[in-house]
């Protein structure tokens, strides 16, 4: 094993772009020890206008062409290879691999029958070969279905990344993103990976995000300011708590198949019900997100990280693009320090929150190149630590 710089390259739930983060990745300097990752830098790059709007289309699709998600996939390839290639230029580094987390248009963690037979499905696109060709470098890419093939959920991957670089013996952490998903990893305080615990906990921004984009013609709801005009309906996010993901026990993913225009419709439905202005429903759907988070500290979290170390504090890292609006991270604030947590940015431990999952997919590739397990079993529910992706070479 030796040091390489990786690009990680992740497009998220949300559909908003690309983020790339370079990395210098090193083997662990103790047998036992874990890799050691080092951020050069990170670019953040919107997709057009156009692009956004097909992968939006192909994700919530009852029926689409083949020739549509063939075209579509090739794109972000292209899409993918133009921003790593923009990435290297204006850090002045030159790569030796990437890892393409890809664009999500179906995730399926949990087995359902199909033509018989109970069947675990999940599709990321963005072709490597158009990657690594432009790039002249090996790319891994498709790190899921190693994971679904052997009994897991394939989400969340990014723990291994949150216990390599964020774990502690002196406090408890629990990271949390927010993307289109809320997702959490839990490690107690001098805790091996066996002790972590980490899971979807449902929507973050995508619920928000979708409604604010049919009432409003808007992407979002820059810092809340819509949301903080209109009232809660508490009724009707206790309802949807009680919903079966939000008590099914982890681990668990799930993305726009359980949360998007479906969901959205119905969630509308429920507040017009109610008989709501467009700034309630804005208001419901940022409390349901908060609401659904503190729900799954309370209730699968908050006894992991307290019995394991009892005397040490809990620090609750918040990372993602749901940090930028200030009303639902006051919310959440407010839910967490009630329960004894300590509320930080990702930004104070050294990474940028756009960054991280970015970081994750580079390190997943390192393993990966490196012939090491990259998935958590008792985040994923596989049945043992497999090797993920799928190498192109370049």
């Amino acid at each position: 094993m030796k040091s390489l710089v990786v690009a990680g390259v992740m497009s998220g739930t949300s559909a908003d772009g690309v983020d790339v983060a370079i990395c210098r990745i090193s083997p662990a300097l103790a047998a036992g020890g874990t890799p050691r990752i080092k951020l050069l830098g990170h670019l953040g790059v919107a997709y057009p206008k156009t692009l956004r709007a097909a992968v939006l289309a192909a994700m919530d699709a009852d029926a689409i062409s083949v020739a549509e998600l063939a075209r579509l996939n090739w794109r972000l390839g292209e899409m993918y290879a133009e921003v790593v290639a923009r990435a290297q230029e204006k850090f002045g580094v030159k790569v030796g691999l990437v890892g393409c987390h890809g664009q999500t248009v179906y995730h399926q963690g949990a087995a359902e029958k199909y033509l018989g037979r109970p069947t675990r499905a999940t599709w990321q696109m963005g072709e490597a070969s158009v990657i690594a060709e432009r790039l002249r470098v090996p790319v891994v890419s498709d790190f899921r279905p190693a994971d679904l093939a052997a009994g897991g959920q394939g989400a969340p991957l990014v723990p291994i990344l949150d216990y390599c670089m964020f774990r502690s013996a002196k406090v408890s952490r629990v990271l949390l993103n927010l993307g289109g998903i809320g997702n959490m990893t839990a490690i107690p305080a001098e805790s091996g990976l066996d002790g972590l615990i980490a899971f979807d906990t449902g929507p973050a921004n995508m619920v928000i995000d979708a409604c604010m984009k049919r009432l409003y013609e808007c992407e979002f709801d820059r810092r809340g300011a819509v949301a903080r005009t209109g009232r809660v309906l508490q009724d009707i996010v206790q309802k949807i708590l009680k919903e079966e993901y939000f008590s099914a026990l982890p681990p668990k993913s799930c993305g726009r198949e359980q949360f998007g225009e479906m969901f959205v419709s119905r969630f509308i439905a429920m507040c017009r019900k109610a008989g709501t202005q467009d700034e309630d429903v804005i208001a419901t759907a940022t409390a349901l997100s908060a609401a659904s988070i503190a729900q799954a500290y309370r209730r699968f979290v908050w006894g992991h990280v307290g019995q394991a170390a009892p005397l040490s504090p809990v620090e609750f890292v918040v990372a993602g693009g749901g940090t930028k609006n200030a009303l639902l991270m006051s919310l959440l604030t407010a839910e967490l320090e009630a329960m004894g947590a300590k509320v930080r940015l990702m930004e104070e431990l050294g990474v940028p929150s756009q960054a991280k999952e970015a970081v994750a997919f580079a390190l997943l590739a390192w393993l990966s190149w490196n012939g090491l397990p990259g998935n958590v079993p008792a985040a994923t529910g596989a049945t043992r630590a497999l090797v993920l992706g799928k190498v192109t070479h370049g």
